[in-house]
């Protein structure tokens, strides 16, 4: 009986142990996952859309003043007195009426154009949206990279240390080596076991930072798969001005220029006459129902701004203003762009001819630490020469390692710099 549930047990142990393990497992994403994931997820892009939806919904409204506007009305009423010998009376009446916008001297085509541009500059902002989002996400991803093989790193590094400590303690033993250089490898040790906790910690924020950057509410373990490459294959300087009118930021800017002409001429045609035609057919009557005769009526109606206090003008002062305004933010957003495209290129490629030098530091420090430790097992070096050259190998190894990193960094600043978004 003891065995039948030991193994029910058991059963039930393995049955919950498989459930749970997918559960515990780390999720494995490429950068392709993550574009499709923050795509499909973020509120940044859904907050960019819904700005677009907006700026088309009030081009229609604009423009529902080029149509006629029609309204029915039906009324019925009952009137009479307390008095005695006095009737109540009831009356009844519909209408249908319908006006039409001949003239306004362009004031609602204007506004149209206005919100035209309105709905191109919200798709520009849309697409400075998606390249901040690809930025953000390509750091977050490189860091967690980074993070990843930095874990690895300062394993293999404490491992080494503590083979150090037991050389070094066989020597000290064997009265070989002094104290200072024991003492000096067991804190080189601790340092190592030190960075092996804070690579850890920094791994769990680089997961958590992903998370956030693919719109996700929830923060389980991830994992990323992809090497320190950069895809921009560029290598000759481009049209920094041409890219620079090309970025979203500055078509915006541009839009919003334009769009600013369009209401300052709307402003002024406010003192252009206006011109409506208007008909009206309905029938009233006293105690009749249904009703036996239709009255109607067609005219037009002209109506023409004489005085309105002096806002008329106010208005077009500030519309003038507006212009002035939007185009110097233009001007000075072209040269921010142009700076900004000038500096990430200069970095981009300081970061990728970075990374093969220290490549060849890290070559150098791996064959000098080989010569270097058959030489102090030996007894062809001293401790002090030995121990330059193992940190000169764990600094050149964490070195290659940031290089790498940064230039996946430096990459993707260059990618947001010339606008191209989470598509791209």
């Amino acid at each position: 009986m003891y065995r039948m549930k030991s193994k029910i047990y058991l059963f039930l142990g393995m049955f919950f142990f498989i459930l749970a393990s997918p559960l515990r497992a780390e999720e494995t994403l490429t950068w392709q996952q993550c574009v499709g994931e923050a795509k499909a997820a973020h509120p940044d892009l859904s907050s960019a859309l819904a700005l677009l939806q907006q700026a088309e919904a009030d081009k229609r409204i604009a423009g529902g003043a080029r149509f006629p506007r029609i309204s029915f009305a039906v009324s019925s009423e009952k009137s009479g007195t307390t008095d005695e010998g006095r009737i109540s009376t009831a009356a009844h009446s519909y209408s249908l009426t319908a006006q039409q916008l001949v003239y306004d001297g362009h004031k609602t085509s204007n506004m149209v154009a206005s919100t035209r541009e309105a709905i191109k500059g919200a798709q520009y902002n849309y697409n400075v949206v998606s390249a901040d989002l690809r930025f953000a996400l390509r750091t977050a991803f490189t860091q967690l990279l980074k993070a990843q093989e930095l874990v690895g790193l300062a394993g293999e590094i404490a491992d080494r240390r503590q083979r150090n400590v037991r050389l070094i303690s066989l020597r000290y033993q064997g009265g070989r080596e002094h104290i200072g250089s024991l003492r000096q490898a067991e804190a080189d040790l601790a340092q190592a076991e030190f960075e092996v906790s804070q690579a850890r910690r920094g791994l769990v924020l680089a997961q958590t930072t992903l998370a956030s950057a693919l719109g996700r509410d929830s923060h389980n373990p991830i994992r990323v798969h992809g090497g320190f490459n950069a895809s921009e294959l560029l290598t000759s300087k481009p049209d920094l001005a041409l890219l620079a009118k090309n970025n979203p930021l500055f078509q915006q800017l541009d839009t919003r220029s334009k769009s600013a002409r369009f209401d300052l001429d709307a402003a002024k045609n406010a003192f252009s006459p206006e011109l409506y035609f208007s008909s009206s057919f309905g029938r009233g009557s006293v105690d009749s129902l249904p009703f036996n005769a239709v009255d109607w009526s067609a005219g037009l109606t002209l109506s023409v701004p004489i005085y309105e206090g002096g806002t008329g003008q106010a208005k077009v002062s500030r519309a003038m203003a507006v212009v002035s305004q939007r185009n110097a933010d233009e001007k000075s957003g072209y040269l921010q762009i142009f700076n900004l495209l000038e500096e990430s290129w200069k970095n981009f490629q300081d970061a990728r001819q970075l990374v093969v030098v220290k490549k060849k530091f890290l070559v150098a420090a791996q064959e000098r630490s080989t010569i270097a430790n058959a030489q102090y097992s030996n007894g062809l070096v001293s401790f002090n020469d030995w121990v330059i050259i193992e940190n000169n190998l764990v600094s050149a190894k964490k070195e290659f390692l940031n290089a790498g990193a940064n230039l996946l960094i430096a990459e993707a600043q260059w990618i947001q710099a010339k606008g191209d978004g989470i598509d791209g």
